[in-house]
């Protein structure tokens, strides 16, 4: 088995194996820094990730002699499946790759790793990045310091983090406005996550610009069909008649949404009628 060889095969079809695999990579310390940052990489996707891995996964974010990188990947590759056993509440257990006590266990090891100053900066975001996949108590005061901080990088982690954390739609509005391109691109992410009204006329007029960039455009495209429902189709429709097959699809998949989120609410007032 090699790493190469299963990046570049899709997940669903590594064989047999390649959970102990990883793990015997990311268990090696004499192994190459590249591989085992590689192999914490991979080890996040749902076909593999087991309690035994995101064991490993989070002893080497808490481990201060590995390097800043591997803990950094570590604790990104347990976002999503925190954000997956948050979702579904172990309602059936057996559909969550881990167990709820290992998702505690997670849960409890970021806040206490992210409220250490001992920590390095680069490390806290990451943890900060992934663990608002599964919201708790503490983020709302996390979010709020890190988008008051002068350091664009914060700025940036807090901005991802409204995604998930609500209470932020004044900040949101703000970093609309924001000249660094990746606070603007999750800025736009997050007003259309929360129904943001007042970045409609913002968003909307990023669609219908020609100087909008791809991955921009594509995040304002799924904004408006969540934002305005009723009016996305009249925004997207131009973006249809694309030359690129990605934003036609992206375009139809938002208009679809849009249409399931106008029926939904036109059933809603009829029933309080």
């Amino acid at each position: 088995m090699d790493l190469k060889t299963l990046e570049e095969t899709p997940p669903w079809d590594w064989p047999e194996g390649t959970n102990k695999f990883f793990l015997d990579i990311l268990r090696n310390n004499q192994a190459e820094e590249t591989d085992r940052i590689l192999a914490a990489e991979l080890t996040g996707d749902f076909t593999v990730i087991n309690d035994e891995l995101a064991d490993i996964l989070l002893s080497i974010l808490q481990n201060g002699n590995e390097s800043e990188k591997l803990r950094s990947k570590a604790v990104i590759s347990l976002g999503p499946v925190l954000e997956y056993a948050d979702t579904y509440a172990f309602e059936d257990p057996d559909d969550v790759p881990i167990s709820e006590s290992t998702f505690r266990r997670i849960q409890e090891s970021f806040r206490k790793l992210y409220m250490d100053a001992e920590v390095p900066n680069e490390v806290r975001r990451r943890i900060l990045e992934a663990s608002v996949r599964a919201p708790q108590d503490w983020h709302q005061d996390a979010v709020r310091a890190a988008y008051s901080s002068d350091d664009e990088d914060w700025k940036l982690i807090a901005v991802f983090s409204m995604r998930w954390i609500r209470g932020f739609n004044k900040q949101i509005l703000e970093a609309l406005g924001s000249d660094n391109e990746e606070i603007h691109y999750q800025a736009v992410c997050a007003a259309g996550n929360w129904e943001v009204d007042a970045a409609w006329s913002h968003v909307s007029g990023l669609v219908s610009s020609k100087e909008t960039d791809k991955p921009l455009l594509l995040a304002a495209i799924d904004a408006v069909a969540n934002i305005r429902p009723q009016e996305a189709g009249v925004v997207l429709i131009d973006m249809t008649d694309s030359d690129d097959e990605e934003i036609v699809e992206a375009a139809y998949e938002a208009m679809a949404m849009a249409e399931v989120s106008s029926d939904e609410a036109f059933d809603e007032e009829e029933g309080d009628r």
